[in-house]
Parts: structure tokens; sequence; C-alpha cells
């Protein structure tokens, strides 16, 4: 089983950026929770990061040609408003898990909105590293149902 973790715009700033919201852990610390948690449930992944919307949206594209089972996401600021990713995503017929470091719906009201919930089959946040492990071990297992997601 192959999973497909997509880290959106300004997550490259994590352990840098808001550490109350965010905590110290970088993002090279959670691609390297991930790969010990991949190993551990037999499963490999791949980790993207990108601050380019286009760049994400052709990522999940390479994806409907590959032998990704599962996609995990935090697509950041985009997940309030890129339509693109959205669109982008919904192609896929895997399941797909969306996960947030920070509690968003206890932010600004902005980040309450995600134009993502609807094509994933759930969301993960405010746990900070915990919230990718969870989302992860979320996707495997759904991945491992083999149930078709919209």
């Amino acid at each position: 089983m192959h999973i497909l973790v997509l880290h959106g715009v300004n997550l490259n700033l994590f352990g840098r950026r808001d550490p109350t919201h965010y905590g110290t852990a970088t993002l090279e610390d959670i691609n390297r929770r991930l790969e010990t948690l991949a190993r551990e449930l037999n499963v490999t992944m791949e980790a993207f990061q990108t601050n380019f919307e286009g760049a994400m949206v052709e990522r999940v594209h390479r994806a409907l040609d590959e032998d990704v089972n599962a996609v995990v996401i935090n697509a950041g600021a985009w997940t309030h408003y890129s339509y693109a990713i959205a669109d982008a995503l919904a192609v896929l017929t895997v399941p797909k898990v969306e996960v947030h470091m920070s509690n968003v719906h206890a932010r600004e009201a902005f980040r309450h909105e995600s134009v993502l919930a609807k094509i994933c089959a759930g969301s993960v946040c405010g746990f900070g590293i915990m919230s990718y492990e969870l989302g992860f071990r979320a996707a495997c297992a759904l991945a491992a149902a083999n149930i078709p997601q919209k």
C-alpha cells in the first residue's frame, strides 16, 4: 500500500511559524514520524510540499497514474479557498484525509470552512503532529477496506 502525504502552502515553515498554534516540530520532523509509522504499518509513503498551487494540482494529477492507495493532505491556507485543489482531489477515487496541526475551529472564522471537506473521508485537527499520525492511520485503514471514495 502506498500513501501520498501532501503539505501545502507555508508548511515548510513549521517549527519557525507561530509555535503557539503549530508547535516547534519541523516539516522534516513530521515526515520522519510518518516514515516511521509507515514502516510500522508496513506501507510506503511519499511526502510532497509546495508553496505553488499549480504544483500541488499537478502532483495530485500525477497520482491518477500512480499506485497511490490514499492521500493525507494538509493544504494549509488553500484549505479555505482552493477549488482548484479540491477539484483535482475529487478526481481521485482513493480515500483522502484532511489534517491540520492546529484546531482550526478555535481560530479565526475564515479557518472554520474547508473547501476540501466535501471530497475528503474525514478531517483530523488540533493534535499537532498527532493529527498527521491519526490521519495517516485513518487513510491506511480506509485504503485497506478498499471502499471507493467520491
